[in-house]
């Protein structure tokens, strides 16, 4: 995002974050999110325990764990610490991204939510467009764009419960496959130095050894 041109006003970075999370970024959780509903109607979950898990929970992997661990017979205990263990991961991205969120100031309440809507999303485009966005417009332009991400997530998780059933499996896998998709691509995209680049191989590198030998809970 380069060359922005929109009043300083608070109003107007928040319409461009409406604007900015209305496109590839909300369309890509959109289509997990839909996954995300049909497996909780899977295992026998009511639609508004669906809905609340995305608002509350919000983090696909983590919901997954639960709805999959539910219909596999899990213990509530093992599964709090297997979501614990899968949501370890948005603390350090919580960390790097909030200064960038409230170097203009901003209420107590607004950091809060900022801290809350923090997700794989929010927080690689976050990096990527807040350095552009002047002091006194980061608050209200990063609160309206994860608005816009968790609100489509939430109605997808909605609208998945009912309509997952209408695709095959394999269209299903692939639908839940394209927010990694998304978040890869991003990642590249905003990467400019070499510790960005030796980050993203070792991640590349280091996922099979990952995805055999850890357990798949975390």
């Amino acid at each position: 995002m380069t060359n922005i041109q929109v009043p300083p006003e608070s109003g107007g970075w928040l319409f461009r974050g409406l604007r900015d999370a209305a496109g590839a970024p909300a369309l890509m959780i959109v289509a997990t999110m839909l996954g995300v509903g049909g497996l909780a109607r899977d295992v026998g979950f009511p639609v508004w325990a669906a809905d609340l898990s995305t608002l509350l929970i919000w983090a696909g992997p983590a919901q997954i764990i639960l709805f999959g661990g539910i219909g596999a017979g899990a213990s509530l205990p093992a599964l709090a610490l297997a979501i614990l263990m899968s949501s370890m991961r948005f603390l350090p991205m919580t960390v790097s991204i909030l200064p960038l969120v409230r170097a203009g100031g901003g209420r107590p309440w607004q950091i809060f939510m900022a801290a809350h809507l923090v997700s794989m999303t929010t927080w690689v485009e976050g990096l990527r467009r807040l350095p552009e966005v002047p002091l006194e417009g980061r608050i209200p332009y990063f609160l309206a764009f994860s608005a816009v991400i968790i609100g489509s997530g939430t109605i997808s998780t909605h609208a998945g419960y009912y309509l997952y059933g209408a695709v095959s499996g394999p269209v299903a896998a692939g639908l839940l496959f394209m927010s990694p998709i998304f978040f890869t691509a991003a990642l590249i995209r905003s990467a400019v130095s070499l510790a960005d680049w030796i980050a993203i191989g070792l991640g590349f590198a280091l996922a099979p050894f990952a995805f055999s030998y850890l357990p798949s809970g975390i």
